[in-house]
């Protein structure tokens, strides 16, 4: 299986644009520039990006990791923060911090929490990131 996107920049780092679209269509000359990444504009950027996948990634994983124990979740809500740091001369994605509030009938704390560890050590999305990745979870009843 293989997944699409492009990407198309103009002009130089500060004052260019792009844009971003993938092949099913939900991004479509989605905007990004130096603005967007860097300060505040309308638009998306790489790392929001990143976020989103490994948010959704992690999420449907641990949905398998809860299967594999028995369990069936009622919500599964993950939120991603990618970290963009300055190193040397230029920036490197240094941290993955995901934050996890579930509700699943039944789960035992122990069962949760493998659960979870087993998703963000084995989502494909968290094999990809070679950074630290951590994670908050939140059993909830």
């Amino acid at each position: 299986m293989q997944r699409h996107a492009k990407a198309q920049w103009k002009g130089d780092l500060k004052s260019g644009a792009g844009t971003i679209s993938t092949d099913s269509g939900v991004l479509s000359n989605t905007q990004y520039s130096f603005k967007t990444r860097f300060e505040q504009g309308s638009g998306t950027n790489p790392e929001e990006l990143l976020a989103a996948a490994h948010a959704g990634c992690f999420s449907m994983a641990l949905s398998l990791m809860l299967q594999n124990e028995g369990l069936k979740a009622d919500s599964i809500d993950t939120t991603c923060s990618i970290s963009l740091e300055q190193e040397g001369g230029g920036f490197a994605i240094k941290r993955s911090h995901l934050e996890l509030k579930a509700k699943i009938p039944g789960a035992s704390k122990e069962a949760f929490e493998r659960a979870a560890n087993n998703a963000k050590e084995n989502c494909p999305v968290s094999k990809l990131y070679d950074t630290e990745i951590t994670l908050n979870a939140q059993l909830e009843s």
